[in-house]
């Protein structure tokens, strides 16, 4: 015989559960015929909300819940931080391995978890992984890689540019890439090649051509004129043996796209012959082909003035994009913290980037990648003596060394104020992240979490 209250209290579940269903689906179809009026967000329900329609945005909630305290933050990012354990390096990840006392000690006092920096399987570039960090949503805004680079170069960007990240490679005489980075050239010699096609080449068709050299093997290519627009797919192959691939439009519809891609083509025909026989950079490679998209600015997101402390010019123009503050200068990762220092009282939020261990984890050297942590481990007291009330130490994405390139991998997160607690780990690893408590967390809500660690939200709800 079935017990009554059993059986009452299932059908009082189902009858719950029914509503909710119904309130759910209403939300999502607010024209249903069979809809709820409960399902509208009424003024009995939510004041504050009823707004915004039927639709509650979690960026909106956030916003209304932020408290201007002049807390001070730190995100610091070690591009590509994050590896794999493999046999042949018995196991043992570049982190790992390295000896770090100083993010030790820090971890200890800290949560700990792993980021996954666009959505799961998918290998980031640097510009989705740093705009996740910055709590954009990688997959919403899309940047192209050359807007990034020409922002951080200090370069206009007009209505209609496009832009291209550009590397001199090295190409053999059947034109196949044999270095997509020419070696990595010195930033003299790529000077000096982009001299030599800026006296060549101002003009394509009736598209000004400007291009300014970067660090490195790195250039900008900026496209100005009329009608154009990207984004176009990359002519780097992005392997060795393969020839300089040819652009297309990502919408092949699109006439300004297609225009673009038209004078790229052109603009190697033009190029080619004159880097003909100067090898190692005989020959260059174009990414993120594109033009500069609206973006929400960090300061009206966040309610903190933001500052970028990076060497490259990709990360300044990524900081650059979204409204932060540059700041010239600083070589080392010693300089950059000491810097900190000096513009704390300025600022409410720094991002520090660190590039050097992506750099190694793209030629594949351990070692390297090893000595680049230790070296920002010893650098670390330098921004300790001012401690902000927030940091958090991350990676924009893995880099495994036995890749040479970046991953899909979440990249490891050390999380640490006063109110973050201790997972009582005594490393920052990835093996220890795994274990931490933060999780496996999307990058684009890292900020948010920094916020509440801040005590930058008041409650939300009765």
């Amino acid at each position: 015989m079935s017990n009554p209250v059993i059986h009452s209290t299932t059908i009082g579940c189902a009858f719950i559960w029914a509503i909710l269903t119904r309130v759910i689906h209403c939300s999502a179809n607010p024209h249903s015929p069979n809809g709820l009026t409960l399902c509208r967000l009424s003024s009995t329900i939510r004041p504050r909300l009823a707004k915004r329609g039927y639709f509650m945005r979690i960026d909106s909630v956030y916003s209304e819940l932020t408290l201007k305290n002049e807390a001070k933050m730190a995100l610091l990012v070690m591009d590509g931080l994050g590896d794999i354990a493999t046999a042949a390096m018995d196991y043992k990840t570049p982190l790992e391995a390295a000896n770090t006392p100083n993010l030790d000690a820090l971890a200890k006092d800290s949560a700990m978890g792993r980021l996954i920096p666009a959505a799961h399987g998918i290998t980031p570039g640097s510009g989705p992984g740093h705009l996740g960090l910055f709590g954009y949503d990688p997959l919403e805004y899309e940047v192209g890689r050359g807007v990034i680079e020409a922002l951080g170069l200090g370069l206009e960007l007009r209505p209609g540019d496009v832009a291209a990240r550009a590397n001199f490679c090295t190409l053999d005489a059947d034109g196949l890439v044999t270095d997509r980075r020419a070696g990595r050239i010195e930033t003299e010699l790529c000077e000096e090649r982009c001299a030599k096609l800026s006296e060549h080449i101002k003009q394509i068709g009736d598209a000004e051509v400007v291009i300014t050299p970067g660090k490195g093997h790195r250039f900008v290519v900026i496209f100005r004129g009329a009608d154009l627009a990207g984004p176009l797919s990359d002519t780097d192959p992005h392997r060795e043996g393969l020839p300089i691939a040819e652009t297309q439009p990502d919408n092949p519809d699109c006439a300004k796209a297609q225009k673009a891609a038209k004078l790229i083509g052109q603009f190697y025909e033009a190029a080619l012959p004159l880097l003909a026989g100067m090898e190692p950079a005989n020959g260059f490679l174009m990414r993120g082909i594109a033009h500069q998209p609206e973006i929400p600015l960090f300061a009206e997101r966040y309610a903190m003035r933001p500052a970028c402390l990076a060497v490259y010019p990709m990360y300044k123009g990524l900081a650059q994009l979204v409204g932060m503050t540059k700041h010239e200068g600083p070589q080392t990762i010693e300089e950059q913290f000491a810097r900190y220092a000096e513009l704390y009282d300025e600022y409410e939020f720094f991002f520090v980037h660190y590039k050097y261990t992506d750099m190694h984890g793209e030629d594949g050297n351990f070692d390297a990648k090893i000595k680049a942590i230790e070296d920002f481990d010893k650098a670390l007291p330098i921004l300790l003596e001012k401690k902000p009330d927030v940091i958090a130490i991350t990676g924009d994405h893995s880099t495994p060394c036995a890749l040479k390139g970046h991953s899909w991998h979440p990249q490891p997160v050390v999380l640490h104020s006063n109110t973050s607690g201790s997972d009582k780990l005594d490393r920052f690893t990835e093996t220890n992240s795994n274990r931490g408590s933060l999780g496996i967390i999307e990058a684009k809500h890292l900020i948010r979490l920094m916020q509440a660690n801040a005590l930058m939200f008041d409650k939300f709800g009765a």
